[in-house]
């Protein structure tokens, strides 16, 4: 299995600083979300791991079955790009030969990996299309079979739901999470939210190339909503103002006679909370309530981008006060 490990990462095009020293860790046989709005640093980050373009600072470290190599073999990874790199003019069939040539397969060894994955994407029907001919979802799924076809260990995937339905995003989703399951180490980059949540290990939120947040699920939402709010329904009414006095409960919403969404102090925990409210009168369903990812990343764009606008208004509002030092100085 192969695992990757980035340590003070930058890079920088012009005067755009794509990406600003990041630094995580892909465990292998895991799923590793990059999360962000367009121009984030995403596609950046992922050209530098695939050896595309060479970073201007910092460390990318490969380890295959626990050893550290130089580089990653090419038989044994594979890169879907957001933009697709197939012929257009070649049918599905004569695309994916191509490809499974390059990957070192022979032709029964092709011709088996297309009798698995053709009818699991159902383009059995389509093998002899034209690519120009396809849908845009097609063409999708003619690239992640490129990327499947010789088993790699390791897969970089640049938006890999893009184009596709509902229901064949869902496809999607389970062939990577039985990809997962054999140990197959992915990384992706995707902007559906909903999807990314029942996927990944673990995920990086960037911004303008920083670090917004970074971990499991849990840990990001830990880290962009630490309040934590409940939602409590008793068996019987209970009194809003009773449950207002409890020393765990900061705020409080009553939905109806017997149900509540409460949040709770820093620093309490939910067992004093039960404690307290088990006081007033018997529970029938207690439960944290999640927030969405798709929220959360939202607000926390919204966020970094507010403190990056004042962190620039303060610098140009000093610039002038500097200058004016400097040429004090020149005077004196």
């Amino acid at each position: 299995m192969i695992g990757i490990e980035v340590e003070h990462l930058e890079k920088t095009y012009s005067k755009v600083k794509a990406v600003q020293s990041l630094s995580f860790r892909v465990a292998p046989g895991s799923i590793f979300a990059l999360l962000g709005p367009n121009g984030a640093g995403k596609s950046s980050l992922i050209r530098m791991l695939v050896g595309l373009t060479m970073p201007d600072a910092g460390e990318i470290r490969i380890f295959q079955n626990g050893q550290r190599i130089t580089k990653i073999p090419e038989t044994s990874f594979a890169y879907l790009p957001e933009d697709r790199g197939l012929y257009p003019d070649k049918s599905v069939v004569e695309n994916l030969t191509y490809i499974g040539k390059l990957r070192g397969l022979n032709k029964i060894q092709i011709q088996e990996q297309l009798a698995i994955w053709l009818p699991r994407f159902d383009l059995e029907e389509k093998a002899k299309d034209k690519l120009s001919k396809l849908s845009k979802g097609n063409q999708q799924k003619v690239q992640l079979i490129s990327c499947l076809i010789h088993r790699p260990q390791l897969l970089i995937l640049d938006e890999p739901f893009s184009g596709l339905d509902p229901v064949n995003q869902e496809h999607v989703l389970s062939i990577l999470n039985e990809l997962k399951q054999s140990g197959t180490t992915i990384l992706l980059s995707a902007h559906q939210m909903a999807l990314v949540e029942r996927l990944a290990d673990a995920m990086l939120l960037l911004n303008k190339g920083q670090q917004v947040a970074l971990g499991s699920l849990a840990e990001v939402v830990e880290q962009l909503s630490p309040e934590k709010s409940y939602q409590l329904t008793f068996t019987q009414s209970i009194s809003s103002d009773a449950l207002s006095a409890c020393s765990t409960v900061l705020s409080l919403e009553q939905n109806s006679a017997t149900q509540f969404v409460l949040r709770i102090q820093e620093g309490a925990s939910v067992n004093q909370l039960l404690q307290q409210v088990m006081a007033l009168g018997e529970l029938c369903d207690f439960g944290r309530i999640q927030p969405a990812l798709h929220d959360l990343y939202l607000t926390a764009v919204q966020n970094h981008n507010a403190q990056q606008n004042a962190q620039q208004n303060v610098q140009q509002n000093s610039l002038p006060t500097a200058q004016s030092q400097a040429m004090q100085g020149e005077t004196a």
